[in-house]
């Protein structure tokens, strides 16, 4: 579909690049010739995966250990890679999610979700943005969202409130920064199975089992499904695209919100069940970080 060496000369950050969808985009963009940073919390996953694609397709990918939940953190990375030049695009991808009832939610699990996704993702934006800005440099945002922005979803309300907030900052900054010849758009992926996602968000089923049941087209989303929109939203293909949110799940939130309402069956006993896993495999997770 597309030309080799589509992306040579563009400098990019994947954000929680180091793992499932965000490693997944970032290997696509090196392939096409671009020069790629990815950061994550756990430097050691985004050093070993920066190994991995540069192996695999050489070229350059810089590894960045950063909590974008910091500010100052996040600011003295990009201060770092702009040394070398300013970045042309920034995926906005790391985020987090888990189920819960809303009112067993704690402050805590809250900001577990909204300091990542709502603060995080504004503290990335800014920080590249004002360097663009202030270098006079055009550059291009794309985030990654859910189909939930525009019609809500129970059982993960801080994502689906963390979410909308980088809906409208999509919406917000693309007419604000336009001017500068900067755009901003997302995308909100169906459920394209990951073992992060299937772990925490639906623990106990089969990937993809329940959205084959009900998605019009039968099927979960395939990851090269998503690197082909990522591509061509960041390629110059239409750069008249501008503070879009682009669904792309087969329909499903069209045919059946595509949220987790269907939860709603839950017994005390499932939740507990759920919650359990949750704890179990965030346990392994710290285990596995030292």
């Amino acid at each position: 579909m597309f030309s080799e060496n589509l992306l040579a000369g563009r400098r990019i950050l994947v954000t929680g690049g180091g793992t499932g969808l965000g490693k997944s985009m970032a290997a696509r963009f090196l392939e096409l010739g671009a020069e790629l940073h990815i950061c994550g919390r756990r430097k050691i996953v985004c050093d070993e995966t920066a190994t991995e694609l540069m192996d695999l397709y050489g070229g350059r990918v810089t590894s960045h250990g950063v909590d974008i939940r910091d500010a100052l953190a996040v600011d003295q990375m990009i201060d770092a890679i702009f040394t070398d030049g300013p970045l042309t695009d920034l995926v906005n991808n790391a985020a987090g999610n888990f189920i819960s009832r809303t009112e067993d939610l704690s402050p805590r699990g809250f900001d577990a979700v909204a300091n990542i996704v709502m603060h995080g993702t504004f503290y990335v934006t800014h920080a590249v943005g004002r360097r663009w800005i202030a270098g006079k440099h055009p550059g291009n945002v794309v985030s990654i969202t859910v189909t939930w922005v525009r019609n809500g979803s129970p059982y993960v309300v801080p994502s689906a409130m963390s979410k909308s907030a980088v809906h409208a900052m999509t919406m917000s900054l693309a007419t604000e920064w336009g001017r500068y010849g900067i755009r901003l758009n997302s995308i909100a992926p169906g459920e394209i199975p990951t073992e992060g996602m299937s772990k925490r968000i639906k623990p106990g089923d089969e990937a993809g089992a329940r959205t084959k049941a009900a998605n019009p087209m039968g099927r979960v989303g395939k990851m090269e499904e998503l690197q082909n929109l990522a591509v061509f939203l960041i390629s110059g293909g239409c750069d008249w695209i501008n503070g879009e949110t682009i669904a792309m799940d087969g329909g499903q939130a069209l045919a059946m919100g595509g949220n987790f309402y269907q939860l709603r069956d839950w017994s005390d006993a499932d939740w507990t069940q759920a919650r359990d896993a949750i704890k179990a495999q965030n346990e392994k997770d710290k285990t596995a970080r030292g």
